[in-house]
């Protein structure tokens, strides 16, 4: 059986307290596993308004309704109010991920931080960013993590060398390319080993092969406006015919006003014969010594702005 993993990104104080626990629940209902990688620093999400001058994010906004999503609150953090310490405050809550039966994982100290500087920091920024959070994460768990997956799909070739100074075997911090439709542009597109700055790195890259809800929401692709009533439908065309795909969901989305959508994917996705699983799964599912050898490379996704990693 095919595999549909679920890496779930915890961006917000809000989505750790409040959508965290309604997609536990949600992914019980449907025995599907998944895995959740926390934030565990401040929540500076109200630091994200500098984007405004981005290329691209205007639209992205007015599609996915940013204040209905994340709530005023939420963008007021780091500029009106202070900024809660997300993994001082929720480690109870992550910790009842863990117990539910759910693998866990990194992903970023400070979100926004991270997203909008990584790429352009040096090694010791680098490093000292990624400390930080492999710190708290072992507080929290009371075990080194065993996984990452980056806020906003953005790395630099430090933070890449870390992942193996770490030791871990698998990530999930880049993108497939798709077309205007939402489809891989690569027949040969799933899991590979990165070579950067002229070294082949050990830690497999099992990059994100299919679209987010908030790149899909309220864009018309093929003549089709990708409304709420319509997107989880367009979603399980891309997944009509077989093969392993890897799709980021948002605790902030997915765990709260979108939920019903996710429902209907998870259902749907039984229903195409797909497990539902955890990375920790997809890695165990590897050919590891098979896997390509691919550069890091930057790109522009549909319905996203800015460059991501990808593949």
């Amino acid at each position: 059986m095919p595999l549909l993993v679920l890496k779930i990104d915890v961006d917000t104080f809000r989505g750790t307290l409040e959508g965290v626990p309604n997609l536990v629940r949600l992914l019980r209902q449907h025995q599907a596993q998944a895995t959740f990688l926390f934030s565990l620093g401040p929540d500076h999400t109200g630091w994200a308004l500098r984007r405004a001058f981005r290329p691209g994010f205007f639209s992205k906004v007015s599609r996915t309704s940013v204040v209905e999503h994340y709530g005023l609150k939420t963008l007021s953090y780091g500029v009106l109010l202070p900024a809660p310490d997300i993994g001082k405050r929720c480690a109870t809550e992550m910790r009842a991920v863990r117990d539910a039966g759910f693998e866990c994982g990194v992903h970023t100290w400070d979100h926004v931080v991270w997203q909008d500087h990584v790429r352009n920091r040096d090694q010791p920024w680098t490093a000292a960013q990624m400390q930080k959070s492999w710190q708290r994460y072992t507080e929290i768990f009371g075990e080194a993590p065993r996984t990452h997956g980056a806020a906003g799909w953005q790395m630099n070739q430090h933070a890449f060398a870390q992942l193996d100074a770490f030791g871990l075997e698998y990530a999930s911090d880049g993108r497939e390319m798709l077309d205007q439709d939402g489809r891989l542009t690569r027949p040969d597109a799933g899991p590979y080993r990165l070579q950067a700055n002229g070294t082949r790195l050990d830690c497999v890259q099992m990059p994100t092969t299919l679209p987010t809800l908030d790149e899909l929401l309220g864009r018309t692709v093929a003549g089709t406006e990708l409304t709420r009533d319509k997107v989880a439908d367009f979603l399980l065309d891309l997944t009509a015919a077989p093969r392993d795909h890897v799709y980021t969901l948002h605790a902030e989305l997915e765990g709260q006003k979108l939920a019903p959508i996710f429902d209907k994917l998870l259902a749907g996705w039984r229903a195409q014969g797909y497990t539902l699983a955890s990375m920790e799964q997809y890695h165990r599912s590897l050919a590891i010594d098979a896997l390509p050898l691919r550069p890091l490379q930057w790109g522009e996704l549909p319905g996203r702005s800015g460059e991501l990693v990808v593949a």
